[in-house]
């Protein structure tokens, strides 16, 4: 089984770019998309609706960057907090980038889901990114610029029990990002996605039982889980000049077998 490689060093791809992340605190893809983020030299601004962790997570970031990032709390499921989110995200520099992180996951087969489990899955992990990427984009389209990414995920395209609701509201995910970006590319808008397969992080431990994590490595062609930082990457990468011909694309994060 191989082993992780070595984190990576910095190539400045994101150098004089303002970078807003959702869903940055704690030990998720969301904290390490805001870190690579930094480290790629962003101006990087921060949200999340947990308070206290967002307040962990600007300390940490602010080792790497020159000064303490903006850290706003907000909940992605409120439109009124949207919108402040991205008002005091803005004020004094627009925003070049907005990452989408938000997302809740649910274990549990459809006959037992109520209606209330099934509506709060696809409220954060669907319904905000839309709101997200709707205010993103009434934003950038007037500038001619911009770059959105949304984290969606492989079990968008696969069958996995007890996933429908998340299944579905990642789903929905990819088919939002590929019609927002035929709507921002005639003003230079790109909006792209992610379908990370398996990063393990606390967070996931929590809601996922062991031995539904055990088995999803032995999917893995590596063996492991991949890396929260090995998807931001891949994030960053979708975030910079260099992949400028690129919009409506959902790339897959995954060793996983089809």
């Amino acid at each position: 089984m191989p082993d992780a490689p070595e984190y990576p060093s910095s190539h400045h791809l994101l150098g004089e770019k303002r970078v807003l992340v959702t869903a940055a605190a704690g030990a998720g893809i969301g904290f390490a998309t805001a870190r690579r983020c930094a480290e790629e030299g962003a101006d990087v601004v921060i949200s999340d609706k947990h308070e206290g962790r967002l307040k962990d997570a600007a300390a940490q970031i602010s080792e790497l960057a020159e000064e303490y990032p903006l850290a706003i709390p907000c909940d992605v499921t409120n439109e009124d907090d949207v919108q402040r989110m991205f008002a005091q995200a803005e004020e004094g520099e627009p925003l070049d980038v907005v990452v989408n992180n938000a997302g809740l996951g649910l274990t549990k087969d459809l006959v037992d889901m109520t209606d209330d489990e099934w509506n709060a899955v696809l409220d954060v992990t669907l319904t905000a990114t839309m709101r997200c990427t709707r205010e993103a984009l009434r934003r950038m389209i007037p500038r001619g610029r911009g770059v959105i990414v949304n984290n969606s995920s492989v079990i968008g395209w696969r069958a996995q029990a007890g996933q429908a609701a998340y299944a579905a509201a990642k789903a929905g995910v990819m088919a939002l990002t590929r019609a927002a970006a035929m709507e921002g590319a005639p003003h230079g808008v790109r909006v792209n996605a992610v379908a990370p397969s398996l990063a393990i992080h606390p967070f996931l431990s929590k809601v996922m039982p062991e031995e539904d994590l055990e088995r999803l490595v032995e999917l893995e062609a590596f063996k492991r889980s991949a890396e929260t930082w090995e998807v931001a990457n891949a994030i960053v990468f979708l975030a910079s000049d260099y992949s400028s011909y690129m919009t409506g694309e959902v790339i897959s994060v995954s060793s996983q077998h089809p």
